[in-house]
């Protein structure tokens, strides 16, 4: 299978000499997303301090990548979740959760990092997918 570079139009694009995802034999590899939101890196907006909104905003972003892939979140099979306060767990959590079936979660881990790549993120998380 050809590898495939996939950017969504829907998601901020990347600052850094990454590209949203790369899709290869038969899986979709979702870089880190972040928490941005809007089409343009210049004028993208993120709620700071607001973990849950930055939550959903990750997951709606990797939701766009993976769509425009051709695949959606509930074919995830692993995901690497940074948060900088892994003492606000439970409020990941409780909003990471909402975007999965019941019993249908994906391979998961979730380690703190001080810092991400942007001072006001909170949260980042890569998504391995199937196509």
């Amino acid at each position: 299978m050809a590898r495939e570079i996939i950017n969504s139009p829907r998601v901020t694009p990347m600052r850094s000499a990454v590209s949203h995802a790369v899709k290869c034999n038969g899986f979709v590899f979702v870089t880190g997303a972040t928490p941005f939101r809007g089409p343009d890196r210049m004028t993208a907006e993120l709620d700071k301090g607001d973990l849950t909104a930055q939550v959903h905003q990750v997951m709606r972003n990797i939701t766009a990548i993976l769509e425009e892939a051709g695949s959606s979140l509930d074919r995830a099979v692993k995901m690497n979740i940074a948060v900088t306060d892994l003492t606000r767990y439970a409020e990941f959590d409780a909003a990471f959760r909402t975007w999965f079936a019941e019993g249908n979660f994906p391979a998961r881990q979730t380690t703190e990092s001080v810092h991400l790549a942007h001072p006001d993120f909170l949260v980042s998380i890569d998504c391995i997918a199937e196509a």
